[in-house]
């Protein structure tokens, strides 16, 4: 695997539009060949007034010096984007579903401190609906890995069955502890702190382009919403499953016990989760 120094972060429109462009010709299949490129952002410095507008539209108390743990991965995105929008990447960026996360944080990240960091695809699999991608992204601080995440991005498309997966036992619900009502304007506001401006988050009618009667909140602005309101030790492990829409705007219930949340409206589930000290 090649490395390859970036000077800036990319402008995540121009990768949006390439994307989007490129994704009709796309052919997505899990045997595919997919970049090889670990691309490297040095001397990575954070936007506080961004960061301030990331805590408040997530429920993150503002001010502090630490990182919300979902926060690096605003830091990376851009650099996903770059590699998942290329030539090179099998899997279209139109319809692509991010469908999971998982965060190592080994230490609470300095909102003044200055890091590197690190994106490179892991890899290709089957899913019963189609390919998944894995993108891993790593932030570094004084040469160690201080934070690392594994992201899944799945490609809908036929499948021969043969992927299937027997379906695991889900544990009973749990227990409410808030209602939030959510505004038509959540997707808008995540995307100016994120920079993530995917058009089925922003407003009805390009969300309707995609197939979804309103716009969706981001899966990333719902496992944090979560996590400021469950609460994350210095050293975590964090999972999170996006597993349903969240439409805006929109009411949802947020329930959560021991190291286990959840999102859910009505009886459907749409984001679960587990967050255990590292």
């Amino acid at each position: 695997m090649t490395m390859a120094d970036l000077t800036d972060a990319p402008a995540l429109a121009p990768l949006l539009a390439r994307g989007a462009l490129l994704s009709p010709f796309k052919r997505p299949r899990p045997d595919a060949d997919f970049p090889r490129t670990r691309l490297v952002l040095p001397r990575v410095r954070i936007d506080l007034a961004r960061l301030a507008a990331y805590e408040r539209v997530c429920g993150f108390a503002t001010g502090d010096d630490a990182l919300p743990v979902t926060y690096p991965h605003v830091l990376g995105f851009p650099l996903a984007m770059r590699l998942m929008s290329g030539r090179g990447f099998p899997l279209p960026l139109l319809g692509l579903v991010h469908t999971s996360i998982e965060i190592t944080q080994r230490r609470a990240l300095a909102a003044t401190g200055e890091y590197e960091v690190i994106v490179h695809v892991e890899g290709l699999a089957p899913h019963r609906r189609g390919t998944e991608a894995a993108v891993v992204t790593q932030v570094r601080a004084a040469g160690d890995v201080v934070w690392e995440s594994r992201s899944t991005y799945l490609a809908r498309h036929r499948t021969d069955g043969r992927t299937a997966q027997t379906p695991k036992e889900e544990p009973g619900p749990l227990p409410v502890v808030a209602e939030w009502r959510l505004a038509g304007d959540i997707g808008r506001r995540y995307a100016s702190a994120s920079g993530d401006r995917n058009p089925i988050h922003l407003h009805p009618l390009t969300a309707r382009l995609f197939g979804f009667r309103r716009a969706i909140a981001h899966g990333m602005w719902t496992v944090a919403r979560c996590l400021a309101a469950h609460g994350v030790p210095e050293r975590a492990l964090v999972r999170a499953q996006f597993k349903a829409p969240v439409l805006l705007p929109g009411t949802v219930t947020y329930a959560a016990e021991g190291d286990r949340f959840e999102l859910r409206s009505g009886d459907r589930t749409q984001v679960s989760g587990t967050v255990y000290p590292a």
